[in-house]
């Protein structure tokens, strides 16, 4: 029995000691659980015997704090739980962490969430121990409720998957891919998380050592910016299924570089040194290369050695400029003489003998290969000798009957590109079925991922303005025709090339409907051709020391005057005259049709409805006094994807098609304003009149769904804004209704900032503003 009075007392002595203490109150509160109860004193009894007095307040407190948030019992108990199986390591300070982190998890996402992290947490100790790497599995759990609230259950149920890696720093950087990857979309996040997402399952089951392009990326910016000067444009590409294909290749689409998510069986420094050779090698063809060879009817065979040639070209225009960059590649260059005699082996010794000169090659092929591209060093900055030597080595290899099968043919060494990027394809004939099976790959992942900037063959040549709507085929996502930079707020700086602007084919509606409403709004169309009427003929001008006029220039005459009297030859252009002036001027309208213009008014017609009369208004106008103007549309989803639609290029006439494109205008997507700005006066400023002016249509604040804070993108706004400004580009804000109008002034400035309160005055106001700008 005395024994039994010694086991018990702590609890009592301490709610006699510390009546208001944390754990007094605990166990009042449980009282009231009579569900929840006895597994309390389970759990109280099983830690009493391994903690102190102390120690158990605070845990006490740890569990009223998850309570103070409504964690529900669900949470308690799992909290009570992983208390249970922790409590063995003898230390409280994991179960506190535990619990502090459970309550900020449940504030950004939920009970449900908070209990989903304290089941996964057996699972998070089995891997990372109780030491600093679950402190730090806690804070990324945390950073995940906090951006991606609806993604904590799914990661919690998979955990045990997600941390196969078995480190820390893998865990991390799951998180990181996903909500970097997925950006502001939910539907896309939840995927990743749920892994159902294929790079998410290439992340879970690389090895723990791996390298990917996603660790790595900021890094190989850095370093092909310090070797060329330029910022490049990298993406990665996916991984082959299984790991069963041959190790794709790095592949270029000028000017995009897409690089492996990871290269396999490759780790760590290693790792890191054959991404940078490979970019560095294809970023040589992009700095040096610059060649574009048509296909034709060339065989698999010929085609690949045209690519080695080429690849040695490069990197020897490469070494001269920086010659540091042999000690990159050199490593990959292995291959050794040898009796066996395929076409792949060859080629392998004959891309070391091009770039190893110290390298010995018996063979006849080879020496053969080494001494044309020798002799044809003189004409090293010329691509043509890619061709020639290639053709050549191609008809004596063809004449050897080397085996050469180009559905698994790769290009050696392993940091090279896969040779895509060398061909033009244009209007020659179709190659081969073989010749395609070389490249096949590359061209499926590129149709697939929709990254790089193809655009229509021009067999003349020329590429259009970006503000003329060109004849591309629709395509939701649109064609890359620009990258623009985005201004950081938090860490105020410019981020290079942040952006991404597509051009979007415009759909065609009914041009009649454009008709139909400017025959409703006969009051207003009658109002705005008197303005038209009385601002055709434009400004006048005084014209002094004219030849002949309708009045005497008395300055003028003066000085024949005093000339005659001086025996000086008279000037005698003495007359005065006035003469019309057209006015200098091209105008851009850059209409937003983000989501929000698809709300309806009152009326029944919707913003967007609005804006298309009022444009159509403007449109006549302006094509009626023969001023030079342009209409662009815009939305966004996300920095990689800005779209841009043109309604009417300034070197098109205002006719039925243009009016069938604003009638096809829809709404959707957000508002990355930032950025549209930067196009607008990228297209505007390639005209040649001596003013330019830009007039913004839109309906609220910029917003994207990759930002959550607004004010990050009406600094952007801002920034671009003070640059049309600098360019000498004047550029107004239309703001429609009360939501934007703070923004719009501060982006565009008060004096040049418009407020249309009630949106069916549009038509109207946006009129009168032009007049009134065109008159200045």
């Amino acid at each position: 029995m005395p024994a039994v009075s010694a086991a018990k007392p702590p609890i009592a002595l301490k709610l006699v000691a510390e009546p208001e203490g944390d754990t007094r109150a605990l166990h009042l509160l449980m009282r009231q659980r009579d569900s929840l109860r006895p597994l309390f004193l389970s759990t109280w009894e099983m830690l009493s015997r391994q903690f102190q007095p102390p120690e158990l307040e605070a845990w006490a407190g740890a569990v009223l704090k998850l309570a103070h948030v409504n964690a529900g019992p669900s949470c308690l108990l799992a909290y009570w739980e992983a208390s249970t199986a922790g409590a063995m390591s003898g230390e409280i300070a994991p179960l506190l962490g535990a619990a502090q982190a459970s309550v900020e998890i449940c504030r950004n996402a939920g009970a449900q969430a908070a209990t989903g992290a304290l089941k996964a947490l057996p699972a998070a100790r089995r891997v990372l121990g109780n030491g600093a790497p679950l402190s730090r599995w806690w804070r990324a759990m945390e950073r995940l409720a906090r951006q991606a609230p609806e993604s904590v259950v799914p990661v919690a149920s998979r955990m045990g998957e997600i941390l196969q890696p078995g480190t820390i720093e893998a865990f991390e950087n799951f998180v990181a891919a996903g909500l970097r990857a997925a950006a502001g979309d939910r539907r896309k996040r939840i995927a990743f998380f749920s892994l159902q997402d294929e790079l998410a399952r290439r992340l879970i089951t690389r090895d723990p050592g791996a390298v990917t392009f996603t660790d790595i990326e900021h890094e190989l910016k850095a370093f092909l910016t310090a070797l060329w000067g330029d910022v490049p444009l990298l993406r990665s590409m996916a991984l082959e299924d299984g790991g069963q294909q041959p190790q794709r290749r790095a592949a270029i689409a000028e000017p995009l570089i897409r690089l492996p998510e990871i290269y396999r069986g490759v780790q760590g420094d290693a790792a890191r040194a054959l991404f940078q050779a490979a970019a560095a090698h294809a970023q040589a063809h992009l700095a040096l290369g610059r060649a574009r060879f048509p296909i034709g009817q060339l065989k698999p065979l010929q085609v690949a050695l045209v690519g080695l040639i080429e690849d040695a070209r490069a990197e020897a225009l490469a070494m001269r400029a920086l010659p540091g960059l042999r000690r990159l590649w050199a490593p990959y260059h292995v291959a050794v003489p040898t009796t066996i005699g395929t076409a792949p082996m060859l080629l392998a010794r004959l891309a070391r003998a091009l770039f190893d000169p110290a390298y010995v090659d018996d063979d006849g092929f080879v020496s053969k290969g080494r001494a044309l591209f020798t002799a044809a060093l003189p004409r090293i900055n010329e691509s043509a000798i890619s061709r020639e030597i290639g053709m050549l080595l191609g008809n004596d290899l063809g004449q050897m009957r080397v085996q050469f099968n180009a559905k698994t043919y790769v290009v050696e060494p392993l940091y090279r590109d896969d040779g895509l990027g060398l061909w033009d394809f244009g209007d020659d004939p179709q190659p081969t079925a073989d010749v395609l099976e070389l490249f096949i790959d590359a061209v499926r992942q590129r149709r697939e991922d929709n990254e790089g900037p193809r655009q229509e063959h021009d067999p003349g040549g020329t590429t259009p303005a970006p503000g003329k709507a060109r004849s591309v085929a629709p395509n939701e996502r649109g064609v890359i025709i620009a990258r623009y930079p985005e201004w950081d707020r938090v860490d105020a700086i410019e981020r290079a090339n942040w952006t991404t602007v597509r051009e979007v084919a415009a759909h065609a509606g009914d041009a009649r409907s454009i008709e139909d409403a400017l025959d409703r709004a006969g009051a207003l169309r009658s109002r705005v051709a008197r303005l038209v009427r009385g601002v055709r003929i434009g400004r006048t001008v005084r014209l002094k020391r004219q030849q002949d006029g309708h009045d005497l220039d008395l300055d003028a005459v003066l000085d024949a005057a005093i000339a005659l009297r001086s025996r000086e030859k008279p000037d005698l252009r003495v007359f005065r005259a006035t003469k019309a002036m057209h006015r200098d001027l091209s105008a851009l309208l850059l209409i937003d049709t983000s989501e929000s213009t698809h709300d309806r008014l009152a009326s029944g017609a919707t913003i967007l409805d609005v804006e298309r009369l009022a444009v159509a208004l403007l449109a006549e106008a302006m094509n009626q006094l023969g001023d030079t103007f342009g209409l662009l549309a815009f939305a966004s989803d996300g920095r990689e994807d800005v779209r841009m639609t043109s309604i009417k290029g300034f070197d098109e006439p205002y006719d039925t098609d243009c009016r069938a494109r604003l009638a096809g205008l829809s709404s959707g997507l957000s508002t990355r304003l930032g950025t549209a700005l930067r196009h607008a006066g990228a297209v505007v400023g390639q005209t040649t009149t001596s003013r330019k002016l830009l007039i913004v249509l839109t309906d609220g604040e910029p917003s994207d769904v990759d930002v959550s804070d607004p004010l990050d993108l009406i600094e952007d706004a801002r920034r671009a804004a003070v640059g049309l400004h600098a360019a000498g580009i004047d550029a107004y804000g239309v703001v429609l209704g009360r939501a934007g109008s703070e923004a719009a002034t501060r982006i565009f400035g008060r004096g040049n900032t418009m407020l249309v309160h009630r949106v069916e005055d549009l038509p109207a106001r946006l009129s009168e503003l032009y007049f009134r700008l065109a008159r200045r």
